[in-house]
């Protein structure tokens, strides 16, 4: 699909703004500019969940546009796709899109749901498929109805956070390393060194109480010099930081640390005051990430409350708030292709033709081994009657 290949037009930018409202497109910009602009490990994060939003306001400049990237080209193809959406819709309906728009614009939302709409249409657009949106045009719980060779099917598209399946939320993780950063600088200040405090939490940590707690454990730990700090809810040990080539460069260490410690872990490096000195945090959960069960958990609750059993179902799953180490790993072990295939053996599935699942790899064009080949994973349901029809053969054919 030529997302990219657009030539990139100011005027498009223009009018997804207008579509989105002047006033509250630039109380969104202000807001996320302020949460982005703090120096701390939350705003490094507001910056990378709302990089859409950053991304279309920084295209803004005529000097930005005129180099865009491929995958900004992506995110300017999908505002060009809401804008001539809207056009096409009457004014009810127009009025239904709008207010998706700002309810993504709104708190922790983003834009990513309706843009994961719109490249699932055209999607589907380029396998031959005709497609329309009864979701916003019907108020049809499904979200789009695609036709081909006289064959239907009602398409869900639907976002879960891999947050759903960490036992330790990443959110909490930079509120947690935030609370603790001011104070490890005095103590590294008084401390010169080299250090990892390495943590495990059989329980997780997903609530502000997880994190008051550990942050005041931590802190006694320091004030108290301990080496070791353990209960039921956590384990802490605090060790000098040993990492081959780790004198060498701080730079460095983010990487060498994901090395070791692997994609699910939580990693902070906090630099000291004098030359050489670092605080290394990591921490795990008790037990493995379960990202793959969370996706399949929502298609569960999605397959019986917006498919309407007339027609074969398909679940396109965008996993949102997932990084490229993480997807990948995701997808070489078949943690993805088995969840949703042991799921597709359950009564709950009985609807459901196919489930096809995404991230924001695919949605902003990045090639294999990163993004997924063909721009998502597929997963047939062999149980399903209409899983051997021609005619939805594009949609259903599995892609490993």
């Amino acid at each position: 699909m030529p997302f990219a290949d657009h030539r990139p037009d100011p005027a498009d930018l223009d009018r997804f703004r207008a579509l989105c409202g002047a006033r509250l497109w630039a109380k969104r910009l202000g807001d996320i500019a302020q949460l982005a602009a703090a120096p701390s490990l939350s705003g490094r994060a507001a910056q990378q969940r709302h990089a859409l939003e950053l991304v279309l306001a920084r295209l803004t400049d005529p000097k930005a546009l005129a180099r865009a990237t491929p995958a900004e080209r992506h995110a300017l193809a999908f505002a060009r796709e809401a804008v001539k959406l809207a056009a096409q819709l009457p004014t009810p309906q127009r009025a239904r899109l709008r207010a998706e728009i700002a309810a993504g614009l709104t708190g922790e939302a983003t834009l990513m749901p309706l843009f994961h709409l719109l490249r699932t249409a055209a999607l589907h657009h380029s396998r031959g498929f005709e497609v329309t949106f009864n979701g916003l045009a019907e108020e049809a719980p499904f979200d789009l109805l695609i036709r081909r060779d006289g064959v239907e099917a009602e398409v869900v598209c639907e976002t879960v956070s891999a947050e759903e399946g960490r036992e330790v939320h990443r959110g909490d993780w930079c509120a947690l390393v935030d609370k603790v950063n001011p104070e490890l600088q005095t103590w590294l200040a008084a401390h010169p060194g080299r250090y990892l405090l390495k943590m495990t939490l059989p329980g997780g940590m997903a609530t502000d109480a997880q994190v008051a707690d550990l942050h005041g454990r931590i802190a006694a730990l320091l004030v108290a010099q301990k080496r070791q700090d353990t209960s039921a809810d956590a384990v802490l040990k605090l060790d000098p930081l040993v990492l081959a080539g780790a004198q060498a460069s701080v730079q460095g260490l983010p990487a060498q640390l994901r090395a070791q410690f692997g994609e699910e872990a939580h990693l902070a490096v906090t630099a000291g005051p004098g030359a050489g000195s670092v605080f290394v945090m990591a921490a795990r959960a008790g037990r493995e990430n379960s990202i793959a069960k969370a996706v399949t958990r929502r298609c569960a609750l999605v397959a019986e409350s917006r498919l309407s059993g007339n027609r074969p179902g398909l679940l396109a799953m965008f996993v949102d708030d997932v990084d490229r180490a993480e997807w990948r790993a995701l997808r070489e072990r078949l943690e993805l292709e088995g969840a949703a295939r042991r799921w597709m053996t359950e009564p709950a599935a009985r609807r459901v033709v196919a489930v096809a699942c995404t991230s924001r790899m695919e949605l902003f064009g990045v090639a294999p081994p990163d993004g997924a080949p063909d721009g998502e994973l597929r997963f047939r349901n062999p149980g399903h009657p209409a899983g051997k029809n021609p005619a939805l053969a594009p949609a259903v054919a599995s892609s490993l």
